[in-house]
């Protein structure tokens, strides 16, 4: 396997933090022209909530740079030990697939179980990667 068939999930997962970071901006920009937050709200975060709908996009899009690390980094260190297996491409497959799910259904309907279960299916490919790098790295190493 080759160090490209890691680089497009990583790719992906960046593409959707690009792409609720676009969101976000919308929902805070609407905020500010239908005048349920001012403008200078976003100077330093203080005078009053921030409106759901950008919260929401805000702490998605927080999330995006929190457990995902963890992915970027298993998908590195594979690639630096040259460890990449097909299994592992499934699961970073699954990992992003998970987390494009995750994100549509907190940006939309925020319907809590179905978000839990997308959640709970990208942490179990997370382990799954994590553990497949540092087994094929130990039998390798």
């Amino acid at each position: 396997m080759t160090d490209a068939q890691l680089v497009y999930p990583m790719f992906t997962l960046v593409g959707l933090s690009a792409f609720v970071l676009g969101v976000l901006f919308r929902r805070r920009v609407r905020a500010v022209r239908e005048g349920k937050v001012a403008a200078r709200f976003f100077q330093i975060y203080q005078g009053g909530p921030e409106p759901d709908e950008a919260a929401k996009a805000a702490r998605h899009f927080s999330n995006l740079f929190e457990a995902p690390t963890l992915f970027y980094a298993g998908c590195i260190t594979a690639m630096i030990t040259r460890n990449i297996t097909l299994s592992i491409v499934i699961l970073a497959w699954i990992y992003v697939t998970a987390r494009i799910a995750h994100a549509a259904i907190h940006l939309h309907a925020n319907r809590l179980r179905p978000r839990i279960r997308a959640y709970f299916v990208g942490w179990v490919a997370l382990l799954g990667l994590w553990l497949d790098v540092v087994i094929h790295t130990t039998v390798r190493g």
